[in-house]
């Protein structure tokens, strides 16, 4: 293809319908046709990134390989296409008020009067084309936040608008995605919303071209005359999204909706003169769906009231469990109510245990707790970012016998500050706000478990946070059994550490989360949920 063609993806009616996935299924059916496709999401929030941002607020903050705390329909993006998303990937209006505000200060617009237009679209447009000037991509696939009609997000339906005629049509595709309401009292659909959802997005300046309707019942060819009489679309392009039982059947759905090859109509291409392998994908559904016994898995962390705070982390035990085998039986666990005198009776039924990364002191005690009584009883245990912090204040207070151990983060005066800011990595932190973010090398030691799991000796992982293990106890940690495995071959920070002498009991500083995807799942989720599979499987055959 000569130029990058746009896409672009508005939601309407209500929130939450799901924009993200329906933006990464058309992206893998366009990917598995061989282009080349990107996905960008536009949030319309002030901030000028997710890092600040409150698990409970907008779910998990999702790290791309260069650092950018980015909003979770990213990590969408990567699982579904198996491809690295970056800063241009997510913008914000933060970002984009803060760039035109600096011009500004700068002189850039040699006094002129600043506005919304042309200066603020101006500059989203550019961040929009930013991934297609250089020609890497056949699609950019644009997912705009928010719910059309609302305040925040009328800058960016201007810049559509105004993208629509400086690309031309086909170049540009709109598709709105809304809701059709089922009324029980009358047995009904109702299209009405979709029509005054349209309607909105019309007074704004931008005509859809395809509409993609979440529905609980199945739509009629009349109800699909009927939206594409009153919307002005073909009604071919009228898309059926029915809820399923797992978001990896939307891009199935949507490929026997024929969504792909309406996009591609509309933007000049023949959908004829490629066909959309999803062999790999269908793979991967079969297993999930048919995978006959469960496992139990039990995540212990602080913001389970909100599931998408781990994302990430859930979506990664899906692949690992499909891939084993098996269904994935999750238990949300409230890491403030553990205590060492119930643990045993929150946990026994788990075949493993997954501590969750976070920040702060709340739920501290009781991740340490669980740490405890996975590491005494032989349950498979993995610990993310904070996760394996807690396991290594738990061994050192109960293995080494510092009684007072503890993260910095926690008790700044601990005479055994095993969890600190290292000298090392003070001067990469000055650069980043206190955090480490992004990917980095970790070298696996040639004799460790986790080079087993991995296969190589030197990964790339992302990361986020400012603690390390203190490298100045390794000597005592490794006397006593627990294994630094995974170091940073330039800082010489731990990564990762590992007990020989359990079954499975690893900790690992980074995410590993954010690099598993549905063609290739991350190996160490594998491994931890073939581990649980065995365990499950001991505890049957001794009773």
């Amino acid at each position: 293809m000569r130029e990058t063609k746009y896409i672009f993806v508005t939601g309407g009616v209500i929130s939450s319908l799901g924009k993200g996935i329906i933006s990464a299924s058309l992206g893998k059916l366009l990917q598995a046709r061989g282009y080349k496709v990107t996905n960008q999401k536009l949030d319309p929030y002030i901030n000028i990134n997710s890092g600040t941002l409150n698990p409970y607020e907008h779910g998990e903050c999702y790290v791309t390989v260069d650092g950018h705390e980015a909003d979770l329909d990213l990590g969408h993006y990567e699982r579904f296409l198996g491809v690295e998303t970056h800063k241009t990937n997510n913008i914000t209006t933060g970002r984009i008020y803060q760039s035109v505000i600096n011009k500004e200060r700068r002189g850039d617009y040699l006094g002129r009067t600043v506005q919304v237009v042309p200066h603020i679209t101006d500059e989203i447009k550019r961040n929009i084309k930013r991934l297609g000037v250089k020609g890497e991509y056949d699609f950019v696939i644009t997912e705009i936040g928010g719910t059309v009609g609302d305040i925040e997000s009328l800058p960016y339906i201007e810049s559509v608008r105004q993208l629509r005629w400086e690309l031309g049509s086909d170049n540009c595709c709109c598709i709105h995605l809304t809701y059709v309401p089922y009324v029980a009292a009358a047995g009904e659909l109702k299209t009405k919303p979709t029509q005054h959802s349209v309607k909105e997005l019309q007074q704004e300046g931008v005509q859809p071209d395809v509409l993609v309707l979440r529905t609980e019942h199945p739509l009629s060819t009349d109800i699909r005359k009927k939206v594409a009489l009153f919307c002005n679309v073909p009604s071919d392009a009228v898309v059926e999204s029915a809820d399923v039982k797992t978001i990896y059947e939307v891009p199935i759905r949507m490929q026997q909706e024929g969504l792909d090859k309406v996009v591609l109509r509309k933007l000049g291409l023949n959908p004829d003169d490629t066909v959309a392998d999803m062999k790999q994908w269908n793979y991967f559904l079969d297993k999930l769906n048919n995978a006959k016994e469960s496992v139990t898995i039990a995540l212990v962390g602080k913001y389970v009231k909100l599931p998408d705070a781990y994302k990430s982390i859930i979506e990664s035990l899906i692949h690992a469990a499909a891939y084993n085998d098996c269904k994935l039986d999750l238990r949300l666990i409230l890491s403030d109510n553990i205590t060492d005198e119930n643990v045993q009776e929150t946990l026994h039924d788990a075949d493993s245990i997954l501590i969750a990364p976070g920040t702060g002191l709340r739920g501290v005690d009781g991740k340490i707790a669980a740490a405890k009584y996975a590491r005494k009883n032989g349950i498979p245990c993995f610990g993310i970012g904070l996760g394996l912090q807690c396991m290594v204040v738990e061994f050192a207070r109960n293995v080494l016998q510092w009684q007072e151990a503890n993260s910095v983060e926690i008790d700044a005066k601990t005479p055994y500050n095993v969890i600190d800011i290292m000298d090392e990595q003070k001067s990469v932190l000055n650069l980043t706000g206190g955090v480490r973010l992004g990917a980095y090398d970790c070298k696996l030691r040639e004799d460790s478990f986790v080079k087993s799991i991995y296969g190589k000796s030197l990964v790339k992982e992302r990361h986020r946070h400012r603690l390390e293990f203190n490298s100045s106890y390794k000597e005592q940690f490794e006397a006593a059994g627990f294994v630094c495995s995974g170091t940073n071959p330039d800082t010489d920070l731990v990564e990762i550490l590992e007990m020989p002498s359990h079954p499975w009991y690893v900790g690992v500083q980074f995410h590993p989360e954010y690099s598993s995807t549905v063609v290739n799942p991350h190996p160490l989720f594998v491994n931890f949920v073939r581990a649980t599979v065995n365990n499950k499987n001991k505890k049957l055959k001794n009773g």
